[in-house]
């Protein structure tokens, strides 16, 4: 049973070097119900976005929009619903696989699948930005939203994951 409780530092299932006195099957209930918690937050906001996106065709404004803003408008919504559906997928794979033992594979293929969300609503969030920017004010306010928010994605996505990185391990030298 001791054994059962030792962390494989290496192990992709692990957390590196946050320790937990849990078992393999305790890892994967814990970063199952990780993926859920994180599901639950972006998906409120892409259903968010996507009703947005679905009720602007419905204005009379949109056919003033210029080809350019269609087509932007009309990429969004697919991105939209690309988000959609890969927010489905982690729980229809669950579904799917439900009492199959294949734990470790649905939180795999799950991780990958909230990955692939996070990009895509990433995306479509900066599209959003230039696209309301670029009707209601002016194209080149469009292209600076649209610039803005991928910046900060980027900063997101690159740069605050390594903030403090290396933190943890100078103060475990130190001691």
């Amino acid at each position: 049973m001791a054994n059962e409780r030792t962390a494989d530092p290496t192990s992709i299932e692990d957390d590196g070097d946050e320790y937990r006195d849990e078992t393999p099957g305790e890892r994967l209930d814990r970063k199952w119900n990780d993926i859920l918690q994180e599901l639950r937050v972006v998906m409120t906001g892409t259903q968010l976005i996507t009703g947005f996106l679905l009720a602007v065709a419905f204005q009379p404004k949109f056919a003033e929009l210029e080809q350019r803003e269609v087509t932007l408008y009309l990429v969004l919504v697919v991105l939209a619903t690309i988000s959609t559906m890969l927010g489905l997928a982690p729980v229809i794979l669950h579904r799917q696989l439900s009492g199959q033992n294949q734990k470790e594979r649905v939180v795999r293929v799950a991780n990958g699948l909230l990955l692939s969300l996070l990009v895509v609503v990433s995306l479509t969030s900066a599209g959003v930005a230039m696209l309301i920017f670029d009707v209601t004010v002016s194209q080149q306010a469009g292209y600076t939203a649209g610039g803005v928010a991928f910046v900060l994605l980027l900063a997101f996505w690159i740069v605050v994951p390594r903030i403090g990185k290396r933190a943890p391990r100078e103060r475990r030298s130190a001691s």
